[in-house]
């Protein structure tokens, strides 16, 4: 009996169909996951280009903004030079 269990035709194949087994779980488990990462990189990349849209509609309406500075330094000029000229008036 025990020549039968040695024998290389009646080898003992347990351990490589649980390796099987696990080994196919495993790859299927990373394909999902690698599966769910590309979706949700494609979602991210959509609305990418959705928020650039929405960018490109806004920065005409919103270009006048860059020139507030300019405003803003010319405001102070002027309220330097009237409290410049309040002083010399004797205010």
């Amino acid at each position: 009996m025990s020549a039968v269990l040695a024998s290389p035709t009646h080898a003992n194949l347990l351990g490589w169909y649980i390796g099987f087994v696990l080994t196919t779980i495993i790859i299927v488990i990373i394909v999902i996951e690698v599966q769910a990462i590309l979706v949700l990189a494609r979602n991210i990349g959509v609305q990418a280009q959705e928020a650039i849209r929405g960018l490109e509609i806004a920065w005409p309406h919103t270009a006048p903004l860059w020139d507030l500075q300019t405003t803003i330094d010319h405001a102070s000029n002027i309220v330097s030079d009237l409290l410049t000229v309040r002083k010399g008036l004797g205010g």
